[in-house]
């Protein structure tokens, strides 16, 4: 646990020099980036296992394991108090803490998971609310009712899992754990969609299974090294949840999932956007975004590193620590955002070819719109790792109201109001959308960042 047991000892949590701060970001960051880029493998196995299923399924599957991974996302983001806190016992050399905030974040995610359960259970005035046709519909109700049964493994295991491991310095059972998921969901995916093993094939609904059982071992093979370790077994020796406990983690974690579903809702309403632009906008826009998701997934590792540090540090009553190590993860991301920049912009072609293929009479429109697209999506990068590294260093400081309120201020007030009039009323296009969104996230990240220029001064 030298990460967090650090701090305690005096180390690597001293006001020292950027460099230390930097090496122990990176550190508790990687095993978090590929932990979350496992993830997003999985979802790309689940898409391209069920392209052999021709469009329909494609549409019902991929739309609805989209709207159960967005719904896991928010709801998560609502755990993350419980990383806080535990980080900030661990720092400041409280262990006996631990527990039961364990605890106490255990009851937040059996809760929440109660009525996406529910929902998930009869989708169908959901799914019609949202406009879809009658037999996708029902495809994606068949869909959903398999895979609710994931929720309580998303929940109360892997999200709790990914907030809690790295809070107590144990982030490499993520690295040790997500990898084997990703085999194990591609082989239950041919088994259980084709059939297979002496198993027949289940099709759409096979998909959905594949989830179910990749997140349920996840969560047992995490849960299981924790509780059954007994190095750890103080970490989470049974202790009732309490008040005084929960009630600041939802008012840190509560925020959190508001700002993730803000941020969510902005980018599936600039899809609509570009899908009323034709099929050619909506598809290049698809393409850039899927490309910025994959690149996005270190500055939210990052994020939650400089959450725990910052966390750490403040438990451990070093304040100048915790400024220098939110800092550092700041830093850190705006380089590795120019570098991902720096690539859209000399190799658009090739990235956007992974995709499509440019040959293509019928693809090439697309492609030069998506390269187009990578363009713009460089500075879009640096502003959204930048906002997203910030928001991590002021959750580690517990503050998360006051930056809800300035990302969906930024997002929607700047961001969509920006995006909507540069394609529309100047003519644009998918361009202007993307331009819009840059400038929404750049004025968020300057706006977290200033916050957390004033929030980390020492107070004396």
């Amino acid at each position: 646990m030298s990460v967090i047991a650090a701090p305690a000892a005096g180390s690597t949590l001293e006001a020292g020099d950027t460099a230390n701060h930097l090496s122990q970001t990176v550190a508790l960051a990687a095993p978090l980036a590929l932990a979350l880029l496992a993830e997003m493998a999985m979802g790309l196995i689940s898409t391209l296992m069920l392209g052999g299923l021709g469009p329909q399924a494609l549409a019902a599957g991929g739309l609805a394991t989209s709207l159960f991974f967005t719904c896991l996302i928010v709801l998560q983001g609502a755990l993350s108090g419980t990383g806080v806190l535990a980080a900030n016992a661990m720092g400041g050399g409280r262990p006996r803490e631990v527990p039961a905030i364990y605890w106490s974040g255990m009851a937040i995610a059996v809760t929440l998971a109660l009525p996406l359960f529910a929902v998930m259970s009869a989708p169908r005035g959901v799914l019609r609310a949202m406009g879809e046709s009658d037999a996708l519909v029902a495809d994606m109700a068949v869909y959903l009712r398999v895979l609710r049964w994931g929720v309580p493994a998303g929940l109360v295991g892997v999200g709790m899992m990914r907030q809690f491991l790295p809070a107590i310095g144990l982030q490499r059972v993520l690295l040790w754990v997500m990898p084997g998921g990703v085999l194990l969901h591609w082989a239950m995916n041919v088994v259980l969609i084709r059939g297979g093993l002496g198993v027949s094939g289940f099709g759409l609904a096979g998909s959905a299974a594949a989830i179910v059982v990749t997140l349920s071992a996840l969560a047992v093979g995490m849960l299981g090294f924790l509780h059954g370790k007994r190095s750890f077994a103080c970490m989470v020796a049974l202790a009732w949840p309490r008040w005084d406990i929960l009630s600041p983690m939802l008012s840190i974690g509560l925020p959190v999932g508001a700002t993730s579903g803000v941020e969510v809702g902005l980018f599936f309403a600039t899809g609509v956007l570009a899908g009323t632009l034709g099929p050619t906008v909506l598809a290049a826009h698809m393409i850039a975004l899927s490309v910025t998701s994959v690149t996005f997934m270190i500055p939210l590792a990052i994020s939650q590193a400089a959450n725990v540090r910052v966390a750490a540090a403040i438990g451990a009553g070093n304040r100048a620590s915790a400024r220098r190590a939110g800092f550092a993860a700041i830093g850190l991301t705006a380089i590795y955002m120019a570098v991902a920049a720096l690539l859209f912009r000399v190799m658009p072609g090739p990235i956007v070819a992974a995709y499509i293929g440019p040959t293509n009479a019928t693809n090439a429109a697309t492609a030069r719109l998506a390269a187009r697209l990578l363009l713009v999506a460089g500075v879009f990068q640096i502003a959204d790792g930048t906002q997203v590294t910030a928001s991590g260093a002021l959750r580690g400081l517990q503050d998360t109201r006051v930056p809800m309120m300035l990302a969906a201020i930024g997002y929607w007030g700047i961001g969509f109001w920006a995006a909507r009039s540069l394609a529309f009323t100047m003519g644009l296009g998918a361009v202007g959308l993307w331009w819009g969104l840059a400038a929404g996230l750049a004025v968020v990240a300057v706006c977290l960042t200033a916050r957390f220029w004033v929030k980390s001064r020492p107070t004396h």
